[in-house]
């Protein structure tokens, strides 16, 4: 990572905000906030640091989206949730009056070619963990024009990943103390976005077809396809969060202890996965309307959550065995050469074609409806392991699996998840036993005694059900072919 350098006093926390690389000018150019992770225009802390810059110095601001080709895998049921809340978003930055502009390509040659083409003074961007974005950001660190400064801001923390700890956290009981601590200073409510001008014409944005980039990503990843059952964007969000007919806050909460871990209650959850994957809704702002409810800090959720960046960005091995601690590979490997009750290629698991019907379930479950229940993705992972020749293609098989499907893969809480299960990360050693060694060990019996297996399997069939009926009622029927195409075109 590039240098750190010190920040002058804003609108937002200095803590929250890293110098990447100053300016060697003091130019008054215009301010770029590259989106990336934190998808939305309310509670954001890059997008309010980009503006108080740009008021500072009365320039113009500009957000800017790079859309990299099926980033880390992505399919259509995550680039179609995407694009169509970047639609929303961008109907919402017209009506604030800041330019929104979409990119294709390659983050690397695109955003320094935007700068220098503007005359930027600031690059503001927002913070990721993983390798791949750290890398780009490196990388456009060294190409960018010496008069540009490059700031970086943890807006998806509620305890910015650089101040709750500068090294690699065992677990939750070693960072539990420090995010605690920190919480008065960081969870604070969010000052109102300063008002711009956005003089002078630094930017002539195209307009951006939607219906077009829709068609086309949606094609190209058609053998995963969009779920249905959640609005994209900050108002469905808010609504899953806090709305009237459903909303976690307002009807689902009282139940949230005795429900949480029973597959057959989804809504037991909360279900803002999506959205605090995609930056939809901020964590923060959770946390805020959750102390707000009950009088307290919710402060193990914001724990688990901001561990897992921790891990990702301390542990360059964060997808792979090499991430995993001592003990727990060594543990691994003594038994990688165990006899396997069954052994399953990859092609039999992601058809869910095991001698096991409740993993078969859980796998069907996150194939056709992009989401897995929580207790059952410890469970899914952990058969893996059981059921492959070795922890390395167990991991492997799970990463590819959940990245694939899942509606919120490809996350840190995601990677974290399949190297909590197979790996042991934040996690202790237990009762040694064959294949999982003194990995934390689950079965079907256990399941059985926390909660109805049957029912939960019956739920499940009848989903895959519906859903493939709905499906197959909507290619056969012109009329339904018609209207699905009308919907997909629709923001």
């Amino acid at each position: 990572m590039a240098n750190v350098h010190p920040l002058q006093p804003g609108l937002v926390h200095g803590g929250r905000v890293r110098v990447l690389k100053p300016s060697s000018s003091s130019s008054t150019g215009p301010v770029v906030y590259w989106m990336f992770r934190d998808q939305r225009a309310s509670d954001n802390w890059a997008l309010l640091h980009a503006a108080d810059l740009a008021a500072r110095s009365s320039a113009p601001l500009a957000v800017v989206f790079n859309l990299f080709h099926r980033f880390l895998g992505a399919h259509s049921r995550q680039l179609g949730f995407m694009i169509r809340g970047l639609r929303l978003l961008s109907l919402r930055f017209q009506s604030l009056g800041i330019p929104f502009l979409l990119l294709r390509g390659d983050a690397v040659d695109t955003i320094p070619e935007l700068l220098y083409r503007c005359g930027a003074s600031y690059l503001v961007t927002d913070f990721s963990p993983l390798r791949q974005v750290r890398a780009w950001k490196d990388d456009i660190c060294s190409r960018v024009c010496p008069g540009v400064a490059v700031h970086e801001v943890d807006a998806h923390n509620v305890v910015p990943l650089w101040v709750a700890s500068q090294k690699l956290e065992y677990g939750a009981r070693t960072i539990r103390g420090k995010i605690h601590k920190l919480l008065p200073e960081y969870l604070v409510g969010f000052p109102e976005l300063p008002i711009l001008e956005n003089k002078g014409k630094a930017w002539d944005p195209p307009e951006i077809d939607w219906d077009e980039l829709l068609a086309d990503v949606l094609r190209r990843g058609e053998d995963v396809p969009e779920i249905r059952w959640c609005e994209p964007g900050e108002e469905g969000a808010m609504e899953v969060l806090k709305g009237s007919k459903d909303g976690f806050f307002t009807k689902r909460l009282k139940n949230y202890e005795s429900d949480r871990n029973d597959p057959l209650k989804p809504k037991g959850l909360s279900g803002l996965s999506p959205y605090l994957h995609f930056g939809q809704i901020s964590a923060q702002r959770c946390a805020l309307d959750a102390q707000a409810l009950r009088k307290s800090h919710p402060k193990e959720l914001i724990v688990r959550r901001e561990l897992a960046d921790n891990f990702c960005y301390y542990q360059p091995h964060y997808d792979s065995l090499q991430g995993a601690w001592e003990w727990a590979r060594k543990t691994l490997m003594d038994h990688a050469g165990d006899k396997r009750e069954h052994i399953y290629t990859k092609e039999q698991l992601e058809k869910a074609k095991t001698a096991d019907p409740l993993w078969n379930a859980a796998q069907l479950e996150m194939v056709h409806h992009g989401k897995m229940h929580g207790f059952m993705r410890m469970y899914w992972a952990k058969k893996i392991l059981e059921w492959t020749t070795g922890p390395e293609e167990a991991l492997s098989v799970a990463i590819y699996l959940n990245d694939k499907y899942e509606i919120d893969g490809r996350d840190p809480n995601g990677y974290v998840g399949c190297m909590w299960s197979i790996c042991g990360i934040h996690d202790q050693g237990w009762k040694e036993r064959p294949v999982f060694g003194k990995i934390r060990y689950m079965n079907y019996a256990g399941c059985k005694r926390k909660f109805d297996v049957d029912g939960y399997i019956s739920y499940i069939n009848k989903l895959v059900f519906e859903t493939k009926k709905r499906k197959s009622e909507a290619i056969s029927s012109p009329v339904a072919n018609h209207v699905q195409k009308v919907m997909k075109s629709r923001p």
